[in-house]
């Protein structure tokens, strides 16, 4: 008889409470260390605190990998119960909380270790891809391999209001900065779904209204390799009058059967800032 399946995940997946809850998803929360103090994302610190914080202190917070002893601990807290865990990290192209979380496993029986090649929601898709093949009763070895197999089909991007944040944390020149404040420029920042690393595709000007309905229709309009299960309007700030604007332009260019708004999480408000939106989806 085939052992019972735990699919885990970083907190980076940006999945909320309502969707890890409904699917079962455990969540290991990384570290965030933000003026002398240590908290763990999405337990004893939200986004909204972070913004807070930064907003009294302007101090930006620093995110921190699972280390190898944190992720034996909990891989060895299900193993030990007699479950087999299938675990998504982190992009490797973007944190070592993969690598890590590869050698915790190497003298546990039972575990497999996913690099997502993604990060927030884009890697919350591949999560409920995986909870999905659990809660059908696949084998944890087979959930891994197709779930590695759905990487490369993960199209994820976010158009950034401000790139205040990406300057304080040392990812944008000043200048850089300041030529986009000038020019009211709002980049897009995607995510390379084989080595998970990020780059600008575009840059938009105007209003963060106006970029993001021009955002939606660059990203959907008259294409045929949509995956149309689910999409994800991931922010860290959301507001249903936001949402529900998206969700209005998203159905303008696509049927999907599932329209998902979820929050960002610490990870991704710490580097984009605020108003950060993006759209997150599977190709065919």
């Amino acid at each position: 008889m085939a052992k019972k399946v735990i699919i885990s995940s970083d907190s980076t997946c940006d999945l909320g409470p309502e969707l890890t809850e409904k699917y079962d998803i455990k969540i290991l929360p990384l570290c965030v260390e933000m003026d002398g103090k240590t908290y763990q994302d999405g337990v004893t610190i939200t986004v909204s605190d972070l913004y807070r914080i930064y907003d009294e202190k302007k101090v930006l917070p620093k995110t921190s990998a699972v280390n190898i002893g944190e992720y034996a601990d909990w891989f060895k807290s299900f193993t030990d119960q007699g479950y087999e865990v299938v675990h998504l990290n982190l992009g490797s192209g973007l944190s070592s909380c993969h690598q890590n979380a590869c050698l915790a496993a190497e003298d546990i029986p039972g575990v497999y270790v996913v690099d997502s090649c993604n990060l927030s929601s884009g890697m919350g898709l591949l999560v409920l891809a995986a909870a999905e093949r659990a809660q059908a009763g696949m084998s944890a070895a087979q959930i891994a391999e197709e779930v590695r197999a759905l990487t490369s089909h993960v199209e994820a991007s976010f158009v950034i209001d401000t790139l205040e944040f990406l300057y304080k944390g040392g990812r944008c020149s000043a200048l850089a900065m300041l030529g986009a404040n000038l020019l009211k420029l709002k980049p897009c920042i995607e995510v390379d779904n084989t080595s998970g690393k990020m780059d600008v595709s575009k840059k938009y000007r105007g209003s963060m209204e106006k970029c993001l309905e021009q955002y939606v229709q660059d990203r959907l309009e008259g294409r045929t390799d949509l995956d149309l299960g689910r999409i994800f309007i991931t922010t860290p700030t959301p507001t249903d009058e936001m949402n529900e604007k998206v969700a209005g332009w998203i159905r303008q260019y696509a049927d999907f059967k599932e329209i998902l708004p979820t929050p960002a999480g610490c990870t991704i408000g710490a580097h984009c800032g605020p108003d950060t939106l993006g759209i997150l989806f599977f190709t065919k």
